[in-house]
């Protein structure tokens, strides 16, 4: 049976891929009420001046294999502040629900009688529009997988070598770590020339991307000094802007 739930309100919010101005205007108002703010690493520091002066910031950030706010704390401070404000907001990079581990704070939260609302984000993965990589395109690809690089153990996803059989365009999280393994599976698999990109703090001024052969990830990263936050991107979409080149050429009528 549920418990009954308090009247404070934790809300887990998602900040987009970094940029402000892709804040979702749902995300601007629990900011502009905000009582505190638990914000990671991923988040746009220009989103805390959102929030009202009196509003409490508190940092537990998670940075990729570096030292991170252990999960129990970041619970703690959630059941902490919900007592003693009414707008409490779980503040993370993206979109909280596509591995980002929103939703099992949005669970704990109920499971503690806590009120909270998820406000979705815009995915990291939409960043790629920003160095004119479509997710899907006709004639192209017409699916897309999202799959984490580093699972709970710290192994890359079993998913990878299912998508890579498929046509989709396959976006890889927290993979930067794994570059030397995916490449390996795809070559293994005879797959290594399929087109790749990484993109590095996409949609931010700072932003950095590059495109390579599969096989070439590790390589091309090091020599670009690429590294988190990033995404990856697989599959032929890479080369969009070639492809339909391509394609357009082939059909121009023949002069006679």
């Amino acid at each position: 049976m549920r418990r009954k739930l308090s009247p404070f309100g934790l809300y887990v919010v998602g900040a987009g891929p970094g940029n402000p101005e892709l804040l979702t205007l749902m995300a601007f108002k629990v900011l502009k009420k905000a009582d505190v703010i638990l914000y990671d690493n991923l988040s746009n520091d220009e989103l805390l001046k959102i929030a009202p002066k009196s509003c409490k910031m508190i940092y537990v950030g998670k940075q990729p294999y570096r030292n991170c706010t252990p999960q129990e704390k970041i619970n703690d401070l959630i059941v902490q502040y919900t007592k003693s404000h009414s707008t409490v907001v779980r503040l993370k990079g993206g979109d909280p629900f596509i591995f980002g581990r929103g939703f099992e704070e949005l669970l704990f939260a109920e499971e503690n009688g806590i009120r909270a609302q998820y406000i979705p984000g815009i995915s990291s993965m939409q960043g790629a529009g920003f160095v004119d990589i479509p997710l899907t395109h006709r004639g192209i690809s017409e699916s897309l997988w999202a799959i984490t690089g580093t699972k709970r153990d710290g192994s890359l996803s079993d998913d990878l070598k299912c998508a890579m059989r498929s046509s989709a365009t396959v976006v890889i999280y927290m993979g930067m770590k794994k570059l030397a393994e995916i490449a390996h599976t795809y070559s293994e698999a005879g797959l290594g020339h399929v087109p790749a990109a990484i993109i590095q703090h996409a949609t931010m001024p700072q932003q950095k991307s590059l495109v390579c052969e599969v096989k070439d990830l590790q390589e091309a990263a090091f020599k670009e000094g690429l590294s988190n936050p990033a995404i990856i991107i697989i599959g032929d979409v890479v080369q969009a802007r070639a492809f339909i080149a391509a394609k357009q050429f082939n059909e121009r009528p023949i002069a006679v």
